[in-house]
């Protein structure tokens, strides 16, 4: 068993005392600097250091009131009306995902507000080189370093059953998923959108037919994640319909699936808990769609549709509502449509990560597109510009360029802030966060899950990376 690292022990101190067993508070004032340190730690110290500096963060965390919770109970509370209509952002933190973190965390006190998510998908993990253990601890460290207390929801986006590789082999495709929720869960993300939407098959003559390995297999996920739930732990998990950026869902599409859904359920696992949201297709494309020049096509979204999933799911399955994907290329007229359409969550994460590239360095911004010229030029498909090309694969640098990105001058950083501030400022504004926190806060008291220090437990084993499912 390894000990407690000398440069985890400074950098901890004097805001914790910590030994190799325990986690106890010395001085919050001194929080900010501490946890500056330790995240960096978290992030790019060598094996034992990251191990030990995620263990602290976690447990400092823990010793002020901070920690991974689930959304779950606060979304059956909206499914039954018992909270106004709030549309919560899960937003997709890509990179650099301390300081950009900090800024939700800013905007959050601030407003009070307590109905947000961070989350990361199955094909991000990979590419921006994140993760489960480090993306939680990072998101931890940034609520402490901006003194956020209370419940944190981390999200794994889109665990997603790759259909080419099911057709191929479906039992492995399946387990792959297993795998990555199971590294999850260890690393404390207490809410996962379960994404088998990808095996509708709609050359089925019934709705029931199409949706059926969708719902099948959608159950047989369920059931993996609800026996690892931490003690007291009930993991809000999230369903899909339609495939982002195909045909728009429809009601009679919402009762096929959680018909079947229900039904499984209930047949294998009698009064296990099940969804508490689905997402649908209502008009959008993750990262929406590119012109020639650059710029984003305009977004026909049908409000009417998100409206009516939302209350059928609400009135006949308990569930807090429709999600909505792929919203943040949307133009900034669009958002105060989600809370009055009773839309329960959005994914944001395109526009936050344009807004980035947009402030970087010229000199910066053209060393990663000359990375991506070498690396993903087999991405680039007959007739793409080269706005077109980067706008499609620059997030692919992220991982490539994390310590670039982490390591921006300070006067860039306190530009690049502020722009995230006013942005997420007037999302939580347009979304109807505001003032959710006390509401969050009540709803969710615990369980803050204790974890044992590096090598009185085994050790979180990584899923396979694959890059190439979900969004």
């Amino acid at each position: 068993m390894s000990s407690l690292p000398a440069s985890v022990r400074s950098a901890a101190e004097p805001a914790f005392h910590v030994t190799d067993a325990v986690v106890t508070l010395r001085d919050e004032g001194a929080i900010p600097s501490a946890i500056d340190a330790l995240v960096r730690l978290a992030v790019f110290g060598d094996e034992p250091e990251r191990e030990w500096a995620r263990w602290v963060i976690w447990e400092g965390a823990r010793a002020v009131g901070t920690f991974s919770a689930s959304i779950h109970d606060v979304y059956m509370a909206r499914g039954r009306g018992e909270i106004p209509p709030v549309t919560v952002p899960a937003m997709n933190i890509r990179g650099p995902s301390y300081d950009t973190m900090r800024a939700i965390f800013r905007t959050a006190r601030a407003m009070d507000g307590g109905a947000f998510i961070l989350e990361i998908a199955r094909s991000e993990i990979a590419y921006t080189e994140q993760r489960p253990a480090e993306y939680v601890a990072v998101a931890l460290a940034a609520a402490l370093r901006e003194g956020y207390r209370g419940p944190v929801f981390i999200q794994g986006d889109h665990f997603q059953v790759n259909a080419k590789k099911y057709k191929v082999d479906a039992a492995a495709e399946v387990l792959a998923v297993k795998l990555l929720a199971t590294e999850a869960i260890a690393a404390g993300f207490y809410n996962i959108d379960l994404d088998t939407s990808t095996l509708v098959e709609l050359a089925h003559p019934t709705l029931d037919a199409q949706q059926r390995l969708n719902f099948e297999v959608g159950v047989e996920l369920t059931r993996h994640v609800r026996a690892l739930e931490p003690a007291g732990v009930t993991i809000s998990l999230g369903g899909e319909i339609g495939e982002v950026g195909t045909e728009n869902s429809t009601v009679a599409e919402l009762e096929a699936f959680m018909g079947g859904y229900v039904r499984s359920l209930q047949a294998q696992a009698p009064g296990m808990i099940g969804l508490s949201k689905i997402s649908v297709q209502s008009g959008t494309s993750h990262g929406g769609v590119v012109l020639p020049d650059g710029s984003i096509a305009d977004v026909a979204l049908d409000f009417k549709t998100l409206e009516d999933l939302s209350r059928v799911s609400r009135e006949r399955y308990g569930l807090a509502g429709a999600v909505q994907h792929g919203a943040s290329t949307l133009p900034d007229g669009a958002f105060h449509h989600f809370p009055t359409t009773e839309t329960a969550e959005i994914h944001l994460a395109t526009g936050f990560q344009n807004m980035l590239y947009d402030l970087l360095p010229e000199v910066l911004r053209e060393e990663i597109y000359a990375w991506l010229t070498v690396n993903a030029g087999e991405e680039r498909k007959a007739g793409d510009s080269d706005e077109q090309f980067f706008y499609k694969t620059r997030k692919k640098a992220f991982g490539p360029f994390k310590r670039a990105l982490w390591d921006l001058p300070a006067d860039l950083k306190a530009r690049i802030a502020a722009a995230y501030d006013a942005k997420f400022a007037f999302l939580f504004e347009q979304l109807a966060v505001r003032g959710t926190g006390p509401a969050v806060r009540r709803l969710v008291t615990g369980p803050m899950v204790p974890r044992l220090a590096p090598g009185r437990a085994s050790a979180i084993e990584a899923a396979p990376d694959d890059a190439e499912a979900g969004e």
